[in-house]
């Protein structure tokens, strides 16, 4: 069994001590199926990229905003949002945790 409060502050420390100021990890690999935790520090940013076939972010602490065609869709802690299918980034606007759903083809 997976405790996510325990990943979620493992990494937030890494990400906090990191030179990027981001760590993640790998929770569930099941067929086409991935979880990640990602800690990001406030601030860091993941680039834009192009979505997976289907996904979504569940915010476990802090506040983010997903980057989407130059706008931004700001999520706080406890939030579940699925990711469109088009090319998004996320940045953090303080310490945050997050736990990305995909599923990839």
């Amino acid at each position: 069994m997976v405790d996510l409060e325990q990943l979620a502050d493992e990494h937030a420390a890494k990400a906090a001590a990191g030179p990027h100021g981001r760590s993640a990890h790998l929770v569930l690999h099941d067929g086409v199926l991935r979880q990640t935790v990602i800690a990001l520090t406030a601030g860091t940013s993941l680039d834009e990229h192009n979505a997976p076939a289907a996904a979504s972010i569940q915010v476990l602490r802090g506040r983010v905003s997903l980057t989407i065609a130059g706008r931004l869709q700001e999520l706080s802690a406890g939030r579940l949002e699925a990711i469109p299918q088009e090319r998004h980034g996320l940045l953090a606007h303080v310490d945050s945790v997050v736990l990305l759903t995909a599923v990839t083809v």
